[in-house]
């Protein structure tokens, strides 16, 4: 579909934050001493902080960026527990047991949030939903109904059904029931400020970098201010802190794609996600009095594929020849991680720094997982026993398939290594057009150029400064982004997405 039928966005902008304003809130300028540090400013973060500050706690929440401008800000904002064709995979890999208590945490986190959202009379655009997996695929037909199987063992409220309730047309769907979907930054604003009526301290633009031990964990920031605290909460992408817990050989970094369109087929019911590939996630929402279409998909590795804009033209495609599209408003991509058995990590970082906790590897389903996390995170800190702390402690190891997946991983990893190191770019910087980025040959190595609408040039050193991957040009989102563990740049270098935590060196040209 060609960009004279619609006007696509020049640059992502998530639909969530042109809704509702965010306050801003002081970089660290000294060192403190609280009873909990918090890092990371997502919904995992503020929800922790927030159980925290009910409990007593004094809380320090600090966060790199903005609060509330990372894949908080980049979801669908579903809340459900039907993550994909899971449930069947995890009784086959990790056993009824975990898979039925996997379903019953994100069951719990669904009933927490409407809890919230009723106790503190939040206005967040909350609507109880079905949400469906479809296929039209003969070969997923098999598969769906294996799920179904897996859902009646679990006990997991949902039907097979051939026809669903909006106008597009499937061979079958399966349907969980009770599921809700809302807006996040509506839902997240009020904690954030009970937390700051809870006395509560929150620090933006400060950048967590290490955890040092003394009597107690010291959080180290990029200037070398200290927060001292009797625990470490570190919910972010890549823990910034990695305590010899190998993070980074144990997840992978996936993109998605998202755009808000209004269409001429109106949904005004349920949640939708195909079973096969590319994925295709669509569901609806209330928009400045109007019903528009948020439609999703085409997962990839970050920093490997096909060149990131046609992801956003594929939804555009898919979206034009299934609902028509009136006008695009909005369009945004999204990180997450994957663990090696699509279990998030949650708990002590390892078996040997019980006082610095972690929250990662949530896949696509931050909205449950990451309250799924600050709800254990507490139940640990102040000694509470949840019965969910097994099923997601980083310290598991299942021999089938995390063995496969960890080899696969890291294979994967070291291919990009190699094949970025010996690739020798043709490009020249005075090739580049206006707004186009690309890997170009400077004095004959390899670096990365953008110029920009007004014709300013952008150069720097493609060497990822986590491992020593070389970057990609993200065509879709203007960033350098790294194959090997997902790290994301911005056009001058600075770092967008862990886990690198140093810039991409400038290299300064004169054309």
């Amino acid at each position: 579909m060609s960009n004279e039928q619609v006007n696509m966005p020049q640059f992502p902008e998530p639909i969530w934050k042109a809704a509702i304003d965010i306050p801003k809130f002081p970089k660290l300028i000294e060192d403190i001493e609280v009873d909990i540090a918090i890092v990371g400013g997502g919904i995992t973060g503020i929800t922790t902080a927030y159980l925290l500050a009910k409990e007593g706690y004094k809380i320090a929440l600090i966060e790199a960026g903005e609060l509330l401008n990372g894949t908080t800000a980049h979801t669908t904002a579903k809340i459900t527990a039907q993550h994909g064709l899971i449930y069947d995979e995890l009784i086959n890999t990790v056993g009824k047991e975990q898979a039925k208590l996997y379903y019953e945490a994100n069951c719990e986190a669904i009933d927490f949030m409407r809890n919230t959202i009723r106790e503190l009379d939040i206005d967040c655009d909350l609507t109880d939903e079905d949400a469906y997996i479809y296929t039209d695929s003969d070969e997923y037909l098999s598969k769906l109904k294996l799920e179904e199987k897996a859902y009646e063992e679990l006990g997991i409220d949902g039907d097979l059904v051939n026809q669903l309730p909006i106008d597009f047309q499937v061979k079958a769907a399966l349907k969980m029931k009770n599921q809700a979907q809302f807006h996040p930054l509506k839902y997240l604003k009020p904690l954030v400020e009970y937390i700051q009526q809870a006395n509560g301290l929150i620090f933006e633009n400060t950048t967590a970098t290490d955890v040092d031990y003394q009597d107690l964990p010291l959080v180290i920031t990029s200037e070398g201010l200290k927060v001292k605290s009797k625990y470490v909460c570190a919910c972010t992408h890549f823990p910034f802190y990695d305590g010899l817990g190998f993070y980074p050989t144990r997840m992978y970094a996936e993109r998605s794609y998202l755009i808000a369109i209004k269409p001429e087929k109106i949904v005004s019911e349920g949640m939708y996600i195909n079973a096969e590939q590319p994925t295709r996630s669509v569901r609806y929402m209330n928009h400045n009095g109007e019903s528009i279409l948020l439609v999703g998909g085409e997962n990839h590795k970050t920093g490997q594929g096909i060149p990131t804009i046609l992801h956003y033209e594929a939804l555009e495609e898919f979206a034009h020849q299934s609902f028509g599209i009136k006008e695009y408003l909005y369009r945004w991509s999204a990180q997450d991680l994957t663990t090696l058995d699509k279990i998030p990590y949650i708990g002590q970082i390892t078996n040997n720094h019980q006082n610095v906790l972690v929250a990662t590897g949530f896949r696509k389903w931050g909205m449950t997982n990451s309250t799924v996390a600050a709800l254990l995170l507490k139940d640990l800190i102040i000694g509470n026993t949840n019965r969910f702390e097994e099923v997601f402690s980083p310290s598991r190891f299942n021999g089938n398939p995390s063995v496969k997946e960890f080899l696969s991983t890291n294979l994967d990893v070291a291919k990009h290594l190699i094949e970025g190191k010996l690739e020798y770019p043709l490009r020249d910087v005075r090739d580049l057009q206006n707004d186009e980025g690309s890997v170009v040959n400077v004095n004959g190595k390899r670096a990365g150029a953008y110029r920009d609408e007004e014709g300013k040039l952008f150069v720097v050193d493609t060497t990822c400064t986590h491992l020593g991957c070389e970057i990609e040009w993200n065509s879709g989102d203007r960033t350098w982004d790294c194959p090997c563990h997902g790290s994301r740049f911005s056009i001058v270098g600075d770092v967008i997405e862990g886990p690198a935590e140093s810039p991409l060196e400038k290299i300064n040209l004169v054309e």
